[in-house]
């Protein structure tokens, strides 16, 4: 029994001393930043400032690598619950992430024991657009068409259970509307047929939307914010477009796998509040729709908790079924 003690012992010593050590080395190779969705989307947009500028602050590698597939983000989400904790495998993804226990059945992982929150990383309203050919100008116009032709109609999002999913479900208690939904794979598609005039409503991020906006290839009706925003100013809020006031956002993190040493946690999370803190990256992340907003790991954690809080609300209200 001595020699088990012992053993243990050692090893709690063995753990205890390397985790310092691995901090102290951190990154001793390539950092991989885990998009589970497409290049050219919003959580790639983000992700490639924030890769760029952790490389420049940790004089080292930090590459975007897209796993796009499976429900929600799942199977880039997978990947990293499933490596080792040393920190050179990062997961960057959106709030879809805290959604996917609500909406899916036989997700791979839990989506909070399975996982470090590291920190928050951006903040940002979406723009709820329509067809470019929809006779409406704001969403009070825009629903009473919908009421008056419900058949016409059909809402869209780019992923079953996203931030946009959510706000358009808001927006149909609101306005008393119980039109269809339907769940594309991607933003890409989404936005094709609604340029197309195949879908009449959608609630996107501003990195996507805002430039077929701008152009007029969609039209732009409102924005999830309480006040219009720098970056397009021109776009009324939802209370000023007819509907009662409303503020949602699209939100994105930085996780690693479950188990990281608290002194890596640390170490990462020093960095990446610094380098949202840049001027440059506030400037770029802004241009896109977004406010860089970092935390720390334990203010992540309450605020994940009240983000599913919320999201379970919405979708149990709005009798979201799962898939």
């Amino acid at each position: 029994m001595r020699h088990l003690a012992y053993a243990m012992a050692l090893a709690g010593a063995i753990v205890g001393a390397a985790a310092p050590a691995a901090a102290d080395n951190y990154p001793s190779r390539t950092v991989s930043l885990i998009v589970p969705y497409p290049a050219g989307g919003s959580v790639d947009g983000v992700a490639r400032i924030v890769a760029q500028k952790l490389g420049e602050s940790f004089k080292s590698s930090f590459i975007v690598e897209n796993r796009a597939g499976g429900a929600g983000g799942t199977v880039g989400a997978n990947a990293v619950a499933k490596v080792q904790p040393d920190g050179h495998t990062l997961l960057l993804t959106a709030s879809i992430h805290v959604t996917t226990p609500f909406l899916f059945k036989n997700i791979p992982y839990d989506v909070v024991k399975d996982f470090t929150p590291i920190s928050l990383v951006a903040v940002g309203p979406l723009v709820v657009s329509t067809a470019p050919n929809v006779p409406a100008n704001n969403l009070k116009e825009f629903f009473d068409l919908v009421r008056k032709e419900p058949d016409k109609y059909t809402f869209a999002t780019s992923s079953f259970g996203s931030a946009g999913h959510l706000a358009i479900e808001l927006l149909k208690r609101q306005a008393g509307v119980n039109t269809l939904v339907i769940a594309y794979k991607g933003a890409g598609p989404m936005l094709n047929d609604t340029m197309a005039g195949q879908v009449q409503l959608i609630a996107d991020p501003m990195l996507s939307s805002l430039p077929l906006a701008q152009s007029k290839k969609i039209k732009a009706l409102a924005i999830t914010s309480l006040k219009r925003v720098p970056a397009a100013p021109e776009i009324p809020t939802v209370a000023e477009s007819g509907l009662d006031e409303l503020e949602f956002v699209s939100w994105y993190g930085l996780w690693g796998p479950k188990n990281m040493p608290p002194e890596l946690v640390a170490k990462i999370q020093e960095q990446a509040a610094k380098v949202l803190a840049e001027p440059e990256v506030k400037q770029r992340l802004g241009v896109l729709g977004f406010e860089a907003k970092s935390s720390t790991p334990g203010e992540f954690a309450k605020f994940i908790d009240k983000e599913m809080a919320t999201y379970f609300k919405i979708i149990k209200d709005a009798n979201i079924k799962t898939e």
